[in-house]
């Protein structure tokens, strides 16, 4: 089983210096590649990713549903994995996602937890087992045979924001989710930016307009306006997401 690891990327070098050695090691053994996506970034993020053994592709728009259709055409393995750049898979990722394949699954994910002590956002994470399509999320990684995503067309690449829900409300009527038990470490770079209850707020309206099938233009206009983006660490459509 060949595992393609696509990671969509904006001004990601930081975390990439922590987070491609780290894949490497733990699928140490297995068949892979790891293909970083980028969206033109403005730090050293291409020639990080370069260093470090990862397949770079340029893409001239900010826009995540389009970087990680693009990595996957380009992918060569028969399993994608989507990982976003400031999450950290279980050290068994690669172990998880072949023994899955081989039980004849065909998409899955990971619970998560945050990178921080907070009792709040440790209640947030609790509900990342359930099946339900508002507790998923990019955060979590997903992978899938690719055979099924090129037969689901791929991201909607119309979908600036929420284009990972949007896939799974499509995909989530044909294949079963699989929500695997162990637990990806999420970056809380978002609560410490701002309140939690302030990014609740952002995420319960913004998953509101999704299921009313609002322009995700809107959408994302929407949720961007509702939370404070320090300069330094705005993400643009590349990155634009709801946890």
């Amino acid at each position: 089983m060949f595992i393609s690891i696509i990671l969509p990327t904006l001004n990601e070098a930081d975390n990439l210096r922590r987070l491609l050695p780290y894949l490497q090691t733990n699928a140490e053994g297995y068949s892979f590649e790891m293909i970083v996506v980028d969206a033109m970034s403005s730090d050293d993020t291409v020639a990080v990713a370069t260093q470090l053994g990862a397949r770079v592709i340029l893409c001239q728009r900010r826009n995540r549903a389009v970087q990680m259709n693009a990595g996957a055409r380009a992918a060569l393995g028969d399993v994608l994995y989507f990982v976003h750049a400031d999450t950290i898979p279980p050290p068994c990722f690669a172990a998880d996602i072949n023994a899955e394949i081989a039980a004849g699954t065909i998409m899955g994910c990971y619970r998560y937890r945050f990178d921080s002590p907070s009792r709040l956002l440790r209640f947030n994470a609790y509900f990342t087992r359930f099946p339900f399509l508002w507790c998923q999320g990019g955060d979590k990684t997903f992978f899938i045979r690719r055979c099924a995503f090129e037969a689901m067309g791929g991201y909607d690449e119309r979908f600036v924001i929420m284009e990972e829900y949007d896939f799974l409300r499509r995909a989530m009527k044909r294949y079963p989710l699989r929500i695997l038990a162990g637990q990806v470490v999420v970056s809380a770079r978002k609560y410490d930016q701002n309140s939690w209850l302030r990014v609740q707020l952002a995420n319960a309206g913004a998953f509101l307009l999704f299921r009313l099938r609002v322009d995700p233009v809107l959408i994302k206009r929407f949720y961007y306006a509702c939370l404070r983006h320090p300069k330094a660490n705005v993400k643009t459509d590349a990155a634009a997401e709801v946890r």
